[in-house]
C-alpha cells in the first residue's frame, strides 16, 4: 500500500493551487517553510489531545501533506527546481514527521512508544533516500510510504476526536497507530533495504 504511486494524479489535482501560489508570490521554498509550520501547528494539536484539537491536528497534517506537494510542482512550473531547494524540502518533512509524531506521544503520555515510531518512519525515510545516494533512483515503495502515514494521521486524528479512551490492550487509537508505525515503519525500511540490496 502507498499512495505515492498516485502522484501523477495528484499532479494534475495541484494545478489550480500551484498556479494560486505562483500568482501571490510564493516560492517552492516559501511553500516548503509554510507546510513545515503546519506540521508543527498539527503537533501542538496532538499534544493539546482534547476532541476539537485532534480534529484541528488532523485538517493541519493534512494541509502539510498538500503543501508538500505544492512545492515541487511550483518549482517545476517556475523552473527553479534545485539540489538546496530539495534539500530544504527532505530536511523539513524529517523534522515534520518527528513533530508530528512527538505531538502524538505526548498527548497519550507514552514517550517510549513516540520513540519507536518515530525510528521506524525515520529510518523508512532514511533508505528512501540512500538508495537514491548509491544511484539507484529514489525510493517510494514499500508497506507505507509519508503518503500512507500522513493519510493515517489524519484520518486517526479526526476519528481520535470522536472516538477517546481505551480501545486494546490499554492503548487509544492514537496509541494503536504508533504501534502500526513502529512494526510498519522498521518493515519497510528493511523492504526497501532488502530490495536495493538486491539490485546493487
Amino acid at each position: 500500500m502507498t499512495l505515492d504511486q498516485y502522484r501523477s494524479v495528484a499532479d494534475k489535482l495541484l494545478r489550480p493551487f500551484v498556479s494560486a501560489a505562483d500568482s501571490v508570490g510564493l516560492s517552492p521554498n516559501g511553500v516548503s517553510v509554510l507546510a513545515f509550520g503546519f506540521a508543527v501547528a498539527a503537533g501542538v494539536a496532538f499534544y493539546v489531545a482534547t476532541p476539537l484539537w485532534y480534529a484541528l491536528g488532523a485538517l493541519f497534517v493534512f494541509l502539510n501533506g498538500w503543501l508538500d506537494l505544492v512545492d515541487g510542482a511550483l518549482a517545476r512550473r517556475q523552473n527553479v527546481a534545485s539540489d538546496g531547494g530539495d534539500l530544504l524540502d527532505h530536511v523539513l518533512d524529517r523534522y515534520a514527521d518527528i513533530v508530528i509524531l512527538a505531538g502524538l506521544a505526548a498527548g497519550i503520555d507514552n514517550y517510549a512508544l513516540g520513540l519507536a515510531a518515530v525510528t521506524g518512519v525515520l529510518m523508512t525515510s532514511y533508505l528512501g533516500t540512500q538508495i537514491q545516494a548509491v544511484g539507484l533512483g529514489r525510493e517510494y515503495g514499500g508497506l507505507l510510504g509519508r503518503a500512507d502515514r500522513l493519510a493515517l494521521v489524519g484520518l486517526t486524528g479526526f476519528v481520535a476526536a470522536f472516538l477517546p479512551g481505551e480501545l486494546v490492550a490499554g492503548l487509544t487509537l492514537v496509541g494503536l497507530l504508533l504501534v502500526l508505525f513502529t512494526i510498519v515503519g522498521h518493515l519497510t525500511a528493511l523492504q526497501r533495504f532488502w530490495g536495493a540490496w538486491s539490485d546493487l
